[in-house]
């Protein structure tokens, strides 16, 4: 049975079609259709698909595994799988989201004993409304804090100052990366931070600054106070955006939390490379975020982040809301 016709948003601007079935504006406004819409996907189809999701994943965790066996770090790469610590074994499992039917699949061993996933046919379904009431709470929060990011104007102000505030009047051996080589001196940092206008929104950025630091913020987010202060010009809110995919995994395609882990990545590189850190031995050319031509670069990928972010964001919104809408 179907279920209720949801009020689909004005969009005056062009349309985006995506492998989830959703469809964005390019304002990053919300596409509400039909909440359970059944798409059947022969047994051909939906396995190349599974095969280029591993292929997919193979091509982004190679390096990172490869680093793991030789006991070699990355300071700036690796922490998208420390901080986030989702396996690669995690990535591997390929998830087509809510509404469709893989046809063909009855192995009783294979997808059919994972959670969430229910026989149907010849075939096998994730199984919306198990996961719904499982995780209803996870899935409103995430819903309402990414609707709330994306309701406000990025911010093109805060320059990555966050990563120099981490290191505030810091001494040897009290730096977040001590691995990492300065590419300024403390001193020059310092004046830096003091100079600036400082104005993080991230918790979870905001939460490493030095104790020094932490009163030149002019915010004070929390975590209680989270979606009041996430912004989408925000550079950990764009990467964030794959720790809300794997949250709500496997309740959205696995294609959508593929891009959101390509944009982390991004996200994260940009974040380093504008840090007062030399990451030149690791591949990146820094963004010199002390001088005006070196704001203004950042600022220009910044902007292709957030364009990136605000699509994923609506993506995941649209997910968020077909779940909440099964009863």
């Amino acid at each position: 049975m179907r279920g209720p016709r949801q009020p689909t948003a004005h969009r005056p601007t062009a349309h985006r079609r995506h492998i989830d079935g959703t469809s964005t504006a390019s304002t990053g406004s919300v596409d509400r259709r039909n909440v359970d819409p059944v798409q059947e996907l022969a047994e051909e189809v939906w396995r190349e698909r599974e095969r280029a999701h591993v292929t997919r994943v193979e091509d982004l965790v190679a390096a990172h595994l490869h680093r793991r066996r030789s006991g070699r770090k990355h300071p700036v790469e690796d922490f998208l799988w420390v901080y986030y610590s989702y396996r690669p074994g995690q990535l591997r499992r390929w998830h087509p989201g809510p509404g469709v039917t893989l046809r063909r699949d009855r192995d009783p061993t294979g997808r059919r004993s994972w959670k969430h996933y229910a026989a149907i046919g010849d075939g096998t379904i994730f199984d919306a409304a198990s996961f719904r009431r499982d995780r209803g709470d996870t899935v409103a929060w995430i819903s309402e804090l990414l609707s709330a990011t994306a309701a406000r104007q990025p911010t093109y102000s805060c320059f990555g100052l966050h990563e120099w505030a981490m290191i505030y009047r810091s001494r040897e051996g009290e730096r977040r990366h001590e691995q990492l080589p300065l590419r300024v001196s403390q001193a020059e940092a310092d004046a830096v931070v003091a100079a600036a206008q400082i104005r993080c929104s991230h918790f979870d950025a905001y939460r490493f600054f030095t104790p020094p630091a932490v009163p030149l913020n002019e915010l004070r987010p929390s975590r209680a106070t989270q979606a009041e202060h996430e912004q989408p010009g925000c550079l950990h809110a764009s990467m964030d955006l794959y720790k809300w995919a794997m949250k709500l995994s496997p309740a959205v395609p696995s294609e959508l939390a593929l891009d959101c882990l390509d944009l982390a990545l991004t996200a994260r590189r940009l974040d380093m490379a504008a840090s007062p850190y030399d990451v030149r031995p690791f591949g990146l050319e820094p963004v010199p975020v002390e001088t005006a031509e070196g704001r203004a670069a950042y600022v220009a990928r910044q902007r292709e982040i957030v364009a990136r972010g605000t699509e994923l964001r609506a993506r995941l919104v649209n997910a968020c809301q077909r779940l909440r809408a099964i009863t």
